[in-house]
Order: structure tokens, then C-alpha cells, then sequence
């Protein structure tokens, strides 16, 4: 790493581990610097506003934040900034919605090292960074019809919910998770069943594992 590097790196995850080992990785490359690092949507918004950075690798599953709401954060304030999606979810749960927000691409966090840094530099030259999984679920978005892919209705706070819930988490947990009351939690899952045309829990689940949105 140099401090002269052409790519300054901002790394968002709440989990230690995963930033020590970006940090280790991007620390044997010469054109690529980590510029800071942060594990809250929250610090990152602010961490943001004070570096100069060319990418952020974000994480979607924060503790205080969604990771999309990050993103919309930081592209209506930084515009040009890229912003690289990093998460343990499938391509098929966030990704469209991600690019959607405006990410410049969105990898998995099983990823080969390689594949990591070509990303990085693939979006730190304003291009868009989508695998070979992600191009095929874009392909095939574009002809499914709207009756099969009545998730794609929700928010994204909605979305979150739904995957949680079929992930069988109780709405008390849930709310806990976001930091949100229950009472918000409940309101989100009544728009869910109303907006999908479900009528209980066990339907939601069902779906959501037919549609593969959760493991």
C-alpha cells in the first residue's frame, strides 16, 4: 500500500474480522489505499463527509443502518463516489435493488480475493461490476411479469423485514435488530401481506423460500 495509490478504499462492516482482512488484501496491492474504515452506517455517513475517497466497499447488513439507506446517503451527497455492495446475502435477495439504489456493483463476501480487487478497480473506473450470476438475474428481470415478483413491490425496509421474518424472527426481535418498535415492525409486515396479496406468516415463508430470498 502507498499512500500516493490511485484508489482510496472506505471499508463499511461491522464486523472486525472482515475489515482486517480487506485491509491485508488491499495491503499488498500498490494502487489500491484504504482511506478509513467504519463499522456503522452512521460513522460512515460522517466518516464520508470528511475523507477523500474513490470507493466504498459497504456492507449491507449493518447494526444501525441498512446498507442500502447508506448508499442512497452517500450517492445523494457524494454522487461521484462509487460504492461496492459487499454482503453474505445472494445476488438474488439485494443486488438488483442495490443497483437500483445506485451501487456500482455488488459482490458476495465469498468471493475470490482476485475477483475483490477487480471489483474495486472495475467500479474506481466508473464502470459497473456485476458476476456472471447477476448478469443472468438482470436478464431474466427483464421479462418476468409483475405477478411473479410481488417482493419487487416493497421498500427496501419492507423488503428487510419480509427476509427476516421468513428467516423465522419474531417482530419483537426484528424490531430489536433495527432498532425500531415493534409497533413499526408490525406496520411493515401488515403492508408486506397487504402489497403481496399474503395472509399470514407461514404464506410469507413460503414464498420467500420458493423465490430463494432467503437461505
Amino acid at each position: 500500500m502507498t499512500e500516493h495509490a490511485a484508489i482510496k478504499l472506505l471499508i463499511v462492516d461491522d464486523h472486525p474480522v472482515v475489515r482486517e482482512g480487506i485491509k491485508s488484501i488491499v495491503a499488498a496491492t500498490n494502487d489500491i489505499a484504504v482511506a478509513g474504515e467504519s463499522a456503522s452506517g452512521l460513522d460512515a455517513i460522517r466518516l464520508s463527509r470528511q475523507l477523500d475517497y474513490k470507493v466504498m466497499l459497504l456492507d449491507i447488513a449493518l447494526s444501525d443502518k441498512n446498507g442500502i439507506e447508506v448508499l442512497k446517503q452517500i450517492k445523494s451527497e457524494k454522487p461521484d463516489v462509487q460504492v461496492l455492495m459487499f454482503s453474505i446475502h445472494k445476488e438474488e435477495q439485494y443486488a438488483i435493488r442495490s443497483l437500483k439504489a445506485g451501487a456500482a456493483g455488488y459482490l458476495n463476501k465469498q468471493c475470490a480475493t482476485t475477483e475483490l480487487l477487480q471489483a474495486i478497480r472495475q467500479v474506481a473506473n466508473g464502470l459497473k461490476y456485476i458476476t456472471p450470476q447477476l448478469a443472468q438475474e438482470l436478464a431474466n428481470n427483464l421479462n418476468q411479469e409483475h405477478e411473479d415478483a410481488l417482493h419487487k413491490t416493497l421498500s427496501d425496509r419492507e423488503f428487510q423485514t419480509l427476509t427476516m421474518i421468513a428467516s423465522g424472527k419474531s417482530v419483537s426481535d426484528i424490531a430489536k435488530d433495527l432498532s425500531l418498535s415493534v409497533k413499526t415492525i408490525s406496520e411493515y409486515r401488515s403492508r408486506i401481506l397487504l402489497k403481496m396479496k399474503l395472509r399470514h406468516n407461514a404464506e410469507l415463508t413460503h414464498y420467500a423460500i420458493k423465490n430463494q430470498l432467503v437461505e
